[in-house]
């Protein structure tokens, strides 16, 4: 039995992010990144075709970003929005987003109900959102159960809530990755 648990990028991760702006202005730059993640995440064959980020949303920096790893990393925890608040989380030493200032959540597709339930108790103040969950429905990925007015639900939360920012390309990652035929759980 062990009694540690870690989640590691992806090595080309870490060279990628190296290359980007220091300020991601806008939301499409900053869903550019996303799905971009996304995209390079199926290429590397390093995981599934989501990618999400972190970013202070005053300054536009980023703080975290994410890609899928829950076949490589043998955990179904470690979507690309799960990944990307964790290492939020520990990069400002906090478990509450909310506590160190105004973070926003982008990732290529709007969340799982997995993710969907962590998004409240992570802090962040805004999601954003590139393909929907009928994009990746559409290719055989499980989005689990959610409410028909999840949005509602953010929004009573304090989340602001963005939906279909570069929906086509985010849905053509996914489409690309389902004609691969690449494992969807």
């Amino acid at each position: 039995m062990t009694s540690s648990f870690t989640l590691s990028l992806p090595d080309w991760v870490t060279s990628f992010l190296a290359g980007q702006p220091a300020v991601f202005a806008d939301l499409n730059s900053r869903m550019k990144l996303a799905v971009t993640l996304s995209s390079l995440n199926i290429e590397h064959q390093t995981g599934g075709p989501f990618g999400a980020a972190i970013f202070d949303i005053a300054a536009g920096t980023l703080i975290a970003a994410g890609v899928n790893i829950v076949v490589p990393g043998k955990c179904s925890l470690a979507h690309a929005e799960m990944v990307a608040i964790a290492l939020a989380q520990k990069i400002l030493d906090t478990h509450d987003l909310g506590s160190q200032g105004t973070y926003q959540l982008v990732t290529s597709c709007e969340p799982c109900a997995m993710c969907l339930g962590a998004i409240p108790w992570s802090g962040v103040k805004s999601l954003v959102c590139g393909a929907r969950g009928e994009d990746a429905e559409a290719i055989g990925f499980d989005e689990g159960a959610k409410p028909d007015n999840w949005i509602d639900h953010l929004h009573r939360r304090g989340i602001e809530t963005t939906c279909d920012i570069l929906r086509q390309q985010a849905a053509e990652v996914l489409n690309r990755y389902g004609a691969k035929g690449g494992i969807r759980y």
